[in-house]
């Protein structure tokens, strides 16, 4: 497939869900995502590793020290990103991508396309956060 072809591709209903082509898209989404994070996170790791400078004012280590946490939080939250994207790259492998695990019903294509790795449909994800809400308002 060449890479003209694969940016003209769009899922959309009217076409069997999550036929071959579907799950191509998603699958190459994902990957691209992935690298992309994963790229990001090298070149924060050259980023902290030259800025381990001792700096000698209290007030710039302070400063750097902050920023290197903050950075470290977000590799994290991308770190358990890349779990979640590895876990829908299995769910194409193992054909259960793109239904809901509550429901087996199909998860809308453009909630997939705004969030490849939702597990829920919209709908479900509402009940939870309901029942989530619930539970943090006791």
């Amino acid at each position: 497939m060449s890479v003209s072809s694969e940016v003209k591709y769009h899922p959309t209903d009217d076409e069997p869900f999550m036929n071959d082509r579907q799950k191509d898209y998603f699958r190459q989404k994902l990957v691209k995502w992935k690298e992309e994070i994963l790229r990001e996170a090298r070149e924060t790791l050259e980023t902290l590793q030259q800025d381990n400078i001792n700096h000698p004012d209290l007030a710039d280590r302070a400063s750097s020290e902050t920023d290197r946490a903050i950075e470290l939080r977000a590799r994290d939250r991308q770190r358990k990103l890349i779990s979640k994207i590895d876990e829908a790259l299995h769910r194409i492998d193992e054909g259960t991508y793109g239904y809901c695990e509550e429901t087996g019903e199909p998860i809308s294509l453009r909630r997939l396309d705004a969030r490849p790795i939702a597990t829920l449909s919209i709908e479900a994800q509402e009940r939870h956060e309901r029942r989530e809400k619930v539970y943090r308002d006791d």
